[in-house]
């Protein structure tokens, strides 16, 4: 588990990426860039926790990642990682801030999903 203040610090320190708040509607998601590229490499969002299957009243923090489409196919029968929500399932997942997955495993994903999107 990893909270989004978390997250944010650690892309600032490694990438030097701060969070692009895009749109208007959707205030909290937070976009993670490449300072010079301008390509996403993540997505910080709340949806309803039901479009995810996941019990339970209200919103999940989720982080959306790039991810090697065999790798995908490997994290998804892991607690908290889901085929990608709103994006490419085939190249992006879902991670739910608050599952059990670990922030090493979620950090080391953030590091792949950037390289990915050089």
């Amino acid at each position: 588990m990893v909270e989004r203040e978390e997250l944010l610090a650690y892309v600032k320190e490694k990438f030097n990426t701060n969070p692009d708040y895009s749109w208007l509607k959707y205030p909290e998601y937070a976009v993670l860039r490449h300072e010079v590229n301008g390509k996403w490499y993540g997505v910080i969002m709340n949806i309803p926790r039901i479009k995810l299957g996941l019990s339970g009243k209200g919103n999940a923090e989720i982080l959306n990642l790039k991810c090697d489409p065999a790798l995908n196919s490997l994290l998804k029968s892991k607690d908290g990682i889901f085929p990608e929500y709103h994006m490419n399932k085939k190249h992006w997942i879902t991670i739910a801030l608050d599952s059990l997955f670990s922030k090493e495993e979620i950090y080391n994903l953030i590091s792949l999903s950037y390289d990915l999107t050089k």
